[in-house]
């Protein structure tokens, strides 16, 4: 037998499994599966050529371009960050440490739309932070590093959240046991620590990604919206929506959800394989 059906025929070990494993399932299909699904039949009825006209028109590629790249750049930046600040909060006892705990997660209380406003009217040239950048001939509001801080703030929580439980669970005897034979500090971290934090990091870093490449409100708010400078595909289909032109706005959908898709999987793929080697 299959060891898939083989998993159904076992006797549970928690009462309830049947109707919780049904609502689960139906839950799953309502909420993702049946609108994905509409999307992609909804791009079944075009033809070949009217979907790649529709998803390789210059300024919707440019919107890639400048999506990827914004997604990229902000990913790499806001790694590195989080891998600080969550190391900062797991492993010392400070004044206010609760607090900065808590604020980690206001980008996911906090609608995006707000923190765009917000975003753009501190990084504008006479903004308490935008002044400072104003002297150096650095322009954030309203251009392309606008986009990148408002992707590096919605993207923060994914890297601190992933990171944190696993600083937390690494026992310092390790540490000790490393020190005992003489290694460094930046040995005991390069050695010890690390490899255990390289799953979560490319998880959080991933997630960071795919959340930076589907972001809406804030970078809309803070970007500009150039064309062929400072859009995203998520305003791409939104103009497309605006214009009336629903199959196309679909097409560029797809597109989207078809990478986040392949991103997820490979990422599941890749955390498979890091974990067995652990």
């Amino acid at each position: 037998m299959n060891p898939s059906f083989r998993f159904f025929r076992r006797p549970p070990v928690l009462p309830g499994f049947v109707p919780s494993f049904g609502f689960s399932v139906l839950f799953l299909s309502l909420v993702i599966l049946v609108p994905v699904s509409a999307l992609l039949l909804y791009v079944g009825d075009m033809t070949w050529a009217q979907y790649w006209r529709a998803i390789s028109d210059p300024r919707v590629v440019q919107s890639y371009k400048v999506t990827v790249s914004g997604a990229f750049y902000s990913t790499v930046i806001v790694t590195g960050i989080g891998f600080v600040l969550a190391w900062i909060v797991s492993r010392y006892d400070f004044p206010g440490r609760r607090l900065i705990d808590a604020l980690v997660d206001l980008p996911f209380a906090l609608p995006t739309a707000v923190a765009g406003i917000t975003l753009s009217a501190l990084f504008v040239p006479n903004g308490w932070l935008g002044r400072w950048f104003e002297p150096l001939g650095i322009k954030i509001s309203y251009a392309y590093p606008g986009l990148v801080v408002a992707m590096i703030f919605t993207s923060l929580p994914f890297i601190v959240r992933s990171l944190q439980p696993v600083l937390e669970d690494l026992e310092p005897e390790f540490e000790e046991a490393a020190s005992t034979l003489g290694a460094t500090r930046w040995q005991t971290f390069w050695r010890v620590l690390l490899p255990s934090l390289v799953p979560a990091l490319i998880s959080g870093a991933s997630q960071a990604f795919i959340r930076s490449l589907g972001e809406f409100g804030a970078v809309i708010m803070i970007a500009g919206n150039i064309p062929f400078q400072t859009e995203i595909t998520s305003l791409m289909i939104f103009v497309r929506l605006q214009e009336f032109d629903y199959p196309a706005a679909a097409a560029i959908a797809s597109v989207v959800l078809i990478a986040s898709l392949l991103l997820l999987f490979l990422l599941q793929v890749v955390q498979g394989r890091l974990l067995r080697r652990t």
